[in-house]
């Protein structure tokens, strides 16, 4: 087992040595983030906190950034105890499939509700099409479940 630390871990004890305990959550000033970051920067140079992707210097200072804000927001020893909740759940969905890609962006030149709903309308069938690839069949055995259920389930 390997004795390296976790990057929540890793942002958690920097948060706190930089800013000091608190009660309610925590909102670093520009100066105690940058702080922050050299830590991190360098217990990710030092091999001391868990990394699965090679990075080059200046890779690395945007990674450790936005780690700090992604744990800022989500470990509740540092918000305050608040349960995060997305903004926009489900707006990465697609983000790799170019189809989807194009009618987004199409769907942003146009200016008449008509040409929107129509645009929106192949938008939500694509994610459809995208959802329904993913779902996965689980064979059922249907000799262990009750006879009622059987009886009417079994085709």
């Amino acid at each position: 087992m390997s004795n390296k630390m976790t990057q929540k871990e890793a942002v958690f004890s920097a948060v706190i040595n930089v800013c000091g305990p608190s009660e309610g959550g925590y909102s670093p000033t520009k100066e105690q983030r940058a702080q922050i970051n050299a830590i991190l920067f360098e217990g990710f140079r030092s091999d001391k906190i868990v990394l699965e992707k090679e990075y080059d210097d200046a890779g690395l200072k945007a990674y450790v950034s936005g780690l700090q804000s992604n744990w800022l927001r989500k470990d509740k020893r540092l918000n305050g105890n608040v349960s995060y909740v997305a903004k926009n759940p489900g707006s990465r969905q697609g983000s790799t499939d170019p189809q989807l890609k194009a009618l987004r962006a199409l769907l942003t030149t146009m200016t008449s509700e008509e040409e929107k709903a129509e645009v929106q309308g192949y938008i939500d069938a694509r994610v459809s099409e995208i959802n329904a690839s993913k779902i996965k069949s689980n064979p059922i055995n249907f000799d262990v479940l009750p006879e009622a259920l059987k009886t009417k389930f079994v085709k």
